[in-house]
């Protein structure tokens, strides 16, 4: 028996049924915003992505040679394909750009918990407006976004520009060290490179930045930091929409991506792997031979979504078992295709089985049976059954409609 690949899965209709019903959720969410939805290939040269996050990606990917001779990856996350295809495509739209789109990206990677090889990420980015609306209204469409699913999560709001002062006189290097110590919460780590760097006293001040609930607390350990404004403005919009969310500066993920604001947000049932979300504002559209740009966007981990629903509780739509005795066939892919036609599911059945069988199965599939033998072909009605209630009519296929509607 060949078996699936390591970090792949099947998905059974059921299963299916409850992914599409989380999928149309977002796409509603992110239409009623204006975000028109996209598509880009699945796989893109690999260099798309080692430009914009460095050869050690290599690693975590895909990669393969065609018959060409071209290096080609399948795509890792959603981002880059995007800002490709605006470089190419969409730079002569009017400003801003929204789009979203929802993807099957690949990467090889230890499976565990809501992490496959194989994954979906729902994503949104917004092009061309470089102002705290622009990354308000990012912020918020992520949090309706994951609202709408019905998960339980926690968004966190920051800025890079708090750490980035307080570092600011801090070599390159060192800078990128601190803010990957600080990414992790390793504050022993933290002390021990500060000292060896001869700046121990900015521990205290990383340690109350990562530690500070307002604004207000972060200017008062680093002064009046640019885009200090910006990040009152961005918080005062999402303050006045009542939108629930935690202020987090120790939020230092993407440094060589993200410029500004970022956010994370953080789901039950995940474990200690719990990030379900992960966004902020960048410019990346110059790696690719565009204009410098800004933009902002965020990546969904939709499996991530779906493990943290655990069963989702969906309307089924009702099913209609036609069955029939021989002489009726030709009449019951007729009444079939009345109730299709209607937006009904109808399965009718295949094998020739008697009616008693096709009662049974009928019983573990369908919510009503329309049972259709001579004496239905003579009058033209059907008889209808309702398998939850057990009630029975006889009925004309048009009103019978009306009944499992």
């Amino acid at each position: 028996m060949i078996k699936k690949p390591r970090g792949t899965r099947d998905f059974l209709p059921d299963e299916m049924e409850e992914r599409r019903e989380v999928e149309r959720k977002m796409r509603d969410v992110a239409s009623s915003f204006g975000y028109r939805e996209i598509c880009t290939p699945t796989f893109e040269s690999s260099e798309l992505y080692t430009i914009k996050s460095g050869e050690g990606i290599i690693e975590e990917m895909y990669v393969f040679e065609d018959k060409g001779g071209r290096r080609l990856a399948l795509r890792p996350e959603g981002t880059a394909a995007v800002l490709r295809m605006y470089v190419s495509e969409g730079k002569v739209l009017s400003k801003p750009v929204r789009w979203c789109y929802l993807s099957d990206c690949y990467r090889y990677e230890r499976p565990q918990k809501g992490r496959y090889r194989q994954f979906w990420q729902f994503g949104a980015e917004l092009i061309g407006a470089d102002t705290a609306a622009a990354d308000a209204e990012m912020i918020l469409l992520a949090y309706e976004i994951l609202s709408s699913t019905g998960v339980n999560f926690e968004m966190h709001v920051g800025h890079l520009s708090p750490m980035k002062h307080i570092l600011s006189d801090l070599a390159e290097d060192d800078r990128k060290k601190v803010m990957a110590l600080l990414d992790k919460k390793n504050f022993d780590g933290l002390t021990e490179y500060l000292n060896s760097a001869g700046r121990p006293e900015l521990y205290d001040k990383l340690k109350n930045l990562v530690e500070c609930s307002t604004l207000k607390e972060a200017m008062d350990i680093c002064g009046d930091f640019p885009e200090s404004k910006r990040m009152a403005d961005i918080l005062n919009i999402l303050d006045h929409t009542g939108m629930s969310y935690r202020l987090n500066l120790g939020i230092v993920r993407g440094l060589d991506y993200y410029t500004g604001m970022v956010f994370e947000g953080f789901a039950d049932n995940l474990g200690a792997e719990n990030q379900i979300i992960g966004g902020g504002s960048y410019r990346l559209a110059h790696l690719f031979g565009g204009e410098d740009v800004a933009s902002c966007g965020f990546g969904i981990g939709f499996d991530r979504v779906m493990v943290s629903l655990g069963e989702v509780a969906i309307e089924r739509k009702p099913v209609v078992a036609v069955a029939y005795t021989p002489e009726a066939a030709s009449r019951a892919f007729e009444v079939a295709g009345i109730f299709r036609k209607a937006g009904i599911r109808a399965e009718i059945n295949l094998l020739e089985r008697g009616i008693g069988a096709q009662m049974k199965y009928a019983a573990k599939t369908a919510s009503y049976v329309a049972l259709i033998g001579a004496r239905e072909c003579e009058s033209g009605l059907i008889t209808l059954k309702d398998l939850t209630s057990g009630e029975q009519k006889e009925i004309s296929p048009v009103d019978a409609v009306s009944e499992v509607v």
